[in-house]
């Protein structure tokens, strides 16, 4: 499959996505711990269909030193048993931060409150703007149906 567009060849695209690279960049800097930021990544990507993001994100996990059964199982985390009480809580902020077009209602105050008890202020903001900001890269990669697999871990550092 090729993509519909190359963003690295077009000047436009060039322009705008080193502001969005930044951004992702930022987020890496933050208190968030890694794995949550990684986990939630790749949750939001799975969510969205983004192969390219869920590529990236299981790559630069396993790197990391994430395990293959958390990675696998966070499609399932529900009823995984893998993941802690503050991880859970975040995937389920991004969830349902990611679900708003299926007609919900956005982040509920249980699901807020929940995230709250884990994370600290700055770690919710963050935790906030990784979730709208994967979304938005998932729609720029889905949008122009950029394929996953070809992802090296540490690529874009």
């Amino acid at each position: 499959m090729d993509a519909r567009l190359d963003y690295f060849a077009t000047p436009t695209a060039g322009r705008a996505l080193k502001h969005v690279m930044a951004a992702g960049r930022t987020l890496q800097e933050t208190s968030l711990p890694a794995a949550t930021r990684e986990l939630v990544a790749l949750r939001v990507s799975q969510v969205n269909g983004c192969s390219v993001c869920v590529d990236m994100h299981l790559k630069e996990a396993a790197a990391a030193g994430e395990s293959a059964v958390r990675l696998g199982m966070v499609a399932v985390w529900r009823e995984a048993t893998v993941f802690t009480e503050a991880e859970r809580a975040a995937l389920a902020l991004a969830e349902q931060g990611t679900r708003i077009a299926d007609g919900a209602a956005g982040v509920d105050d249980a699901t807020w409150e929940r995230a709250a008890r884990h994370y600290d202020t700055e770690q919710l903001t963050a935790l906030v703007v990784l979730v709208s900001f994967m979304n938005m890269v998932n729609r720029l990669n889905a949008i122009t149906r950029q394929p996953g697999g070809s992802y090296r871990a540490g690529q874009f550092h």
